[in-house]
């Protein structure tokens, strides 16, 4: 495919199109008339050599290829805004801008927090949006990536993105404070035979795969979207959840649950920012990693090796 030959304008249209399936109200959103966008749609369908859009009665709807172009001409405007508004400078304390990083509810209370405080110091023009990663993240990662500025996930789940170490957390156990089974220390056994808490989205949470490989496999009673949910779950009941020790710290401040060591070594969560290269020498991106590093520095603790500027 020779880009040099295609008009990008189509892809605006395209999605808008796609996302409206209707012709008038697609040229509206993008500030074309009705003629100018027949016409997009008909270099469009001749592009494509298919309708694209098919009249059923009084209505369009997707064609086969119609519904798998919608997803990808969405990802590549978004690409291209991103592209285009790539900047050689950038003045923190002057700019005007929107940082969309993907995150668990963990990401976003440890890390995001806090990198939202220094952000608000030292760039009060800087918005930051943290959004849920969706599973696609893990299948469809660099086109995931290249519509954001960035995702905060532990090692072990994605590989072969730029990336920066942030901090090391822990994984703990947590019970109700008045558990009537267990004492100063959870057991192996304790593991295998008490119902659970856990957090459902198996690739933001790596505990549960180290579990599988010591042969537990924990009867799940409860099920939840966020991490910061699972000490509710646990209280005044009989169920166990694994924890990261940041949250923990908040857990036993917000409900009445116990904090223990895991009677196995459970390998520790290796929390990381990862970035898709399209973004590599954006001076407004390149500001942002470095601020993460800072950050992540901090939450490390004094004795944190310091990223090296140079790779970020």
């Amino acid at each position: 495919m020779n880009l040099s030959r295609l008009d990008l304008n189509l892809v605006v249209a395209l999605r808008a199109l796609l996302e409206e399936r209707n012709v008038t109200r697609a040229g509206e959103r993008i500030g074309l008339s009705q003629p100018a966008m027949s016409a997009a749609l008909a270099r469009l369908r001749r592009h494509f050599d298919d309708e694209l859009l098919a009249r059923t009665g009084n209505a369009y709807e997707l064609t086969p290829l119609g519904v798998a172009l919608r997803d990808r001409s969405a990802t590549a405007c978004d690409l291209l805004e991103r592209v285009f508004s790539s900047q050689a400078d950038f003045d923190p304390a002057a700019e005007t801008r929107e940082f969309t990083l993907l995150a668990s509810d963990y990401g976003a209370a440890v890390f995001g927090a806090e990198l939202a405080r220094n952000v608000h110091q030292e760039a009060p023009g800087i918005r930051l949006t943290f959004q849920h990663p969706a599973p696609s993240v893990v299948e469809n990662t660099a086109t995931v990536l290249s519509t954001v500025d960035g995702l905060l996930m532990p090692h072990g789940v994605i590989d072969g993105f730029p990336t920066v170490d942030l901090f090391q957390d822990r994984w703990l156990c947590l019970v109700a404070d008045d558990h009537p089974e267990v004492g100063d220390e959870l057991t192996l056994d304790e593991l295998a035979g008490l119902p659970w808490a856990v957090y459902q989205r198996p690739f933001d949470a790596p505990a549960a795969r180290q579990l599988s490989m010591i042969g537990i496999s924990p009867r799940v009673e409860v099920s939840v979207q966020t991490f910061q949910m699972l000490p509710h779950m646990v209280e005044g009941t009989r169920r166990v959840a694994m924890i990261q020790e940041r949250l923990a710290r908040r857990a036993v401040r917000s409900a009445a649950v116990r904090v223990l060591p895991c009677p196995f070594e459970a390998v520790p969560v290796q929390e990381a920012l990862w970035w898709h290269p399209v973004h590599a020498q954006d001076a407004a991106h390149i500001w942002l990693r470095h601020k993460a590093a800072e950050v992540g520095a901090t939450l490390a603790g004094p004795d944190a090796k310091q990223p090296d500027a140079d790779r970020l």
